[in-house]
């Protein structure tokens, strides 16, 4: 594939006057031989469909257009929309631009259902919300075949921390009891136009074999619960999910331990026992 010419990204951003707006958490990335990185994450994307959420003026959308990818970007800032019409002309039949609430989209439907990935620097006001979505429902595996997520660093260690660890939380639960979840890459603040205040990391994720007998909606009520009140013991935190203290004696999970010691394993074991 013949790969267009494209101007620096800061030229296509002081052209179109898009100074990166803190209501919508934006902060845009320059760096072409980072942005370059991020897209080969998941491995080759010639020919596959990919989801990326506030692509802003463009610049991972390119590295992602540049890899051969078919991309669907979720935009709300209009302004951008100029910018990212010409990068779809420059790549013809590659670029599919929906001006929208990243949030109210059906995302399955949006990709025709059909398998796709999803690779973002996500805005930081909604990205938690949207990987809580996407780790989401019953159905499993999802159409979605991996994701390649930019967050602040302090969430990214949130979704790969251990139990134990400080960072251990709902966030990995979630993120790890039917996928495998990694940080893939750190970033630095100074990558970023304008420097937000605090680094960031990448976390990669891929679908893994969900547990046989869990309700996904059962775990995520343990998992409110008992991290909903991470400084109590479980006899506590989970006394008003019906049946979880029953459960705990059962499998022989100490009620006087608190959240943020029980394993991915034993929540899910839980769960198990009240599905």
């Amino acid at each position: 594939m013949l790969v267009p010419d494209l101007p620096p990204i800061r030229d296509v951003i002081q052209r179109h006057n898009l100074a990166a707006s803190k209501a919508l958490g934006q902060n845009f990335l320059l760096d072409e031989q980072l942005l370059a990185r991020i897209a080969a994450l998941p491995g080759s994307l010639a020919g596959q469909q990919v989801l990326e959420v506030g692509p802003g003026p463009g610049g991972l959308t390119r590295a992602l257009l540049r890899a051969g990818a078919r991309v669907t970007a979720i935009e709300m800032d209009r302004r951008c929309l100029p910018a990212l019409a010409e990068l779809g002309e420059s790549f013809p039949g590659q670029l599919t631009v929906i001006e929208g609430d990243a949030l109210k989209i059906d995302h399955n439907t949006l990709m025709t259902g059909a398998p796709f990935h999803v690779l973002s620097n996500l805005p930081y006001n909604v990205g938690t919300a949207l990987f809580v979505r996407w780790l989401s429902g019953e159905s499993w595996p999802p159409l979605w075949q991996s994701l390649t997520l930019m967050f602040q660093r302090e969430v990214a260690d949130r979704i790969v921390a251990a139990a134990g660890d400080d960072a251990y939380g709902r966030l990995a639960v979630l993120a790890q009891w039917r996928a495998e979840a990694r940080l893939a890459m750190k970033v630095h603040r100074s990558a970023f136009t304008p420097p937000p205040k605090v680094m960031s990391a990448i976390v990669h994720v891929t679908p893994a074999a969900m547990p046989e007998g869990v309700s996904a909606r059962m775990l995520e009520r343990l998992t409110e619960a008992a991290f909903g009140q991470r400084r109590k013991m479980l006899r506590q935190s989970l006394k008003g999910v019906p049946g979880a203290l029953e459960a705990l004696a059962a499998l022989g999970i100490d009620e006087t331990r608190r959240a943020e010691t029980v394993s991915v394993a034993e929540f899910v074991s839980v769960a198990k026992a009240l599905s």
